[in-house]
């Protein structure tokens, strides 16, 4: 990695963040960046799970950001330049 490069979260990529949850117990969330949400006046990541996490495999958890701990990158997913440059609005008439 260059010097002057900036370390981004990516869509698809998979991450294991360690946030606050109880006192003695933080809360690992293992799965797949989906993007970034507003919460109130809060912002916040939100992961769809793995299999890791059972019975809410597939379930999207937002954690806000003020109480994440960590983050681990487990895989970076390839970012597809041709994807930036289209449009995601659409208009029908």
């Amino acid at each position: 990695m260059q010097d002057n490069e900036e370390i981004q979260l990516t869509v698809g990529s998979k991450y294991q963040i360690l946030s606050l949850g109880s006192k003695d117990n933080p809360i690992t969330s293992t799965g797949t960046f989906m993007g970034y949400t507003n919460i109130g006046n809060s912002d916040g990541i939100c992961l769809e799970l793995d299999k890791s996490h059972k019975k809410l495999k597939g379930k999207l958890r937002i954690i806000p950001s003020h109480i994440i701990l960590t983050i681990d990158v487990i895989s970076i997913a390839s970012k597809d330049e041709d994807k930036d440059d289209e449009t995601t609005e659409r208009s029908y008439m």
